[in-house]
């Protein structure tokens, strides 16, 4: 009888170490806060598709801060992560094409904006994703946070699956992310009674309620209220943000997020 109940001992304790492993394993759809092994884990149990979030580093007027487009695309994917099911998100790229600085362009011609070559911004998505595919990860899908650099992505991606040509991998830049952070999201303030003049392009109503809905704390509210209409002069264009709030954000982000996942889960049927 010692040897049984030595090995049903030993199956005990082996129970247990398993179920602290686990227990000590993040529920977290980030693969910086994984290890290799727990990512391993993962990737094996069917977590194939990794959520390469594509952010910014530029100014958006003085009353939103520098990382706008990091934040926000940091908390969409992990809303379209979660809602996926099977996939994890990347660490957010934050530097990005955004003008020349000799001379200074666009958003450059703004202290704290940040900006790369395109090739190098391509080459960096194409080496991330080549990263992610030797890992053993099917699905590679970039989200683009910022209008600037959509053609890059495209570009990038083409080359990718022509490279990978016959492998089981792919990578995609769903269009119905940036789609509806923008046009659909200003057909959406629009019949909430919101004009073009207060919506912008940049820095306006839309951009400024969809951070107070994924970052408050990136915005100067007090200043946003009181202060002046401003304008292109002073990093927002073509907008007005000072009636801007968390509420109409919201509405944004649940079709960003709903579209999206809709958008990936066509792309991915049985594959």
């Amino acid at each position: 009888m010692r040897i049984p109940l030595r090995r049903a001992f030993v199956s005990v304790i082996f129970l247990i170490a398993t179920q602290t492993v686990f227990a000590q394993t993040p529920k977290t759809v980030f693969l910086e806060d994984l290890t290799w092994t727990e990512l391993r884990d993962q990737i094996q149990a069917g977590k194939t598709t990794i959520i390469i979030p594509i952010g910014a580093t530029e100014q958006s007027g003085p009353d939103v801060a520098l990382g706008k487009h990091n934040a926000r695309v940091k908390v969409l994917s992990q809303r379209i992560a979660e809602g996926l099911g099977n996939a994890l998100v990347a660490p957010v790229i934050a530097y990005v094409p955004e003008g020349s600085y000799a001379p200074p362009t666009s958003h450059m011609r703004f202290p704290g904006t940040i900006t790369v070559p395109d090739d190098v911004f391509e080459k960096t998505l194409e080496s991330a994703a080549n990263s992610f595919k030797v890992h053993g990860f099917r699905n590679i899908v970039f989200l683009g946070d910022h209008g600037g650099y959509q053609n890059d992505i495209k570009q990038a991606v083409a080359r990718l699956n022509k490279t990978w040509s016959g492998s089981t991998a792919r990578a995609f830049v769903p269009p119905e992310y940036y789609a509806t952070s923008s046009d659909g999201y200003s057909e959406i303030l629009r019949k909430h009674g919101y004009r073009d003049t207060e919506i912008g392009t940049h820095a306006g109503l839309a951009d400024t309620s969809l951070q107070l809905a994924v970052a408050p704390q990136m915005v100067r509210q007090d200043r946003l209220r009181s202060g002046p209409k401003l304008g292109s002069a002073d990093g927002i264009y073509g907008g007005d943000p000072r009636r801007s709030t968390a509420e109409l954000g919201l509405s944004g982000v649940e079709a960003i997020v709903s579209r999206t996942i809709d958008a990936i889960k066509k792309e991915t049927a049985g594959r």
